[in-house]
């Protein structure tokens, strides 16, 4: 039954405090109850209170005139006068403090957990547009449909967690690159998990699968763009026209478009036939596109 210090309460109340998240990860790994005094009422730990002014009287006062010029001086003068302290007789009760200890506490007490508490600090903050949360200038996917939804992040020296209404969402190894971040496939939506892993090189590859000429109007597609991400969507179109044309259409399609200069999946499919009809017409080639 702690007071309401600002370290363990957050916000102080008569009948429900809201406990540091820290101090109450500390009491669940501890297996301890922690319940705050309520404001302005000192005497509901009275006992904390009096075992204080004993301490002060027999162990602070008794060293008030030594030096001390380390900590291990210190602690070895406070052991004597502790444990004279814990046998000291009561005087209005038969027995010691290591009496009552060794008959009511001990044989209460319960094994330290195996592992040791692993100090965390905890953070509520809104998820972005883009399905993260930054924490140390580091961002960290969630599952998209949280967006613009708060969340409680607890972050130790290892891992970060991500709670919505207690529940754990998303969990990752902390990263020290600044400015980047850590996505997990599946907090992606479905429109974007299809980008990933995607690289100009790969789709080139891809292409050239089916045939040299949906090989070079692929490599044109992403040429023609400032960036080779802006062609992506085009060249993902063009590769999704494979799975329903067979390879001599894909290629006789794709060489018309080349010579049109129609570097698109819809130039592809239509428009570069169009094209073809007016620039090389008399040529003898078909003009029809795929469509």
């Amino acid at each position: 039954m702690p007071d309401n210090l600002k370290s363990a309460v957050t916000h102080p109340s008569y009948y429900e405090p809201d406990l540091n998240p820290t101090y109450r990860d500390l009491g669940e790994h501890y297996g301890v109850a922690i319940i705050p005094a309520r404001p302005y009422r000192p005497r509901e730990k009275a006992k904390a209170e009096v075992g204080v002014q004993v301490v002060q009287r027999w162990i602070v006062a008794a060293l008030r005139k030594q030096k001390f010029f380390s900590l291990g001086e210190v602690n070895q003068a406070i052991a004597g006068l502790l444990t004279k302290l814990n046998q000291k007789p009561f005087r209005k009760r038969a027995g010691s403090r290591a009496s009552l200890f060794a008959q009511l506490d001990r044989p209460a007490l319960k094994p330290l957990p195996a592992a040791r508490f692993e100090f965390g600090q905890w953070k509520t903050t809104r998820v972005d547009l883009n399905y993260h949360v930054e924490i140390d200038r580091h961002c960290y996917s969630v599952p998209h449909a949280l967006v613009h939804q708060e969340v409680d992040v607890r972050s130790t020296t290892d891992t970060v967690e991500v709670f919505c209404r207690g529940v754990r969402v998303a969990s990752h190894a902390v990263s020290a690159r600044p400015g980047e971040a850590t996505t997990v496939t599946e907090h992606m939506p479905k429109s974007h998990q299809k980008y990933v892993g995607r690289t100009p090189s790969g789709l080139i590859e891809e292409a050239q699968r089916v045939g040299p000429c949906t090989g070079q109007l692929v490599e044109a597609t992403l040429a023609a763009k400032r960036h080779p991400e802006q062609g992506y969507r085009s060249c993902l179109g063009i590769l999704k026209l494979a799975k329903t044309y067979p390879a001599y259409r894909m290629e006789a399609a794709a060489q018309r478009a080349l010579r049109a200069r129609a570097y698109s999946s819809r130039g592809m499919e239509s428009g570069g036939a169009d094209r073809d009809r007016e620039n090389v017409s008399g040529e003898g080639v078909r003009t029809e596109g795929l469509s």
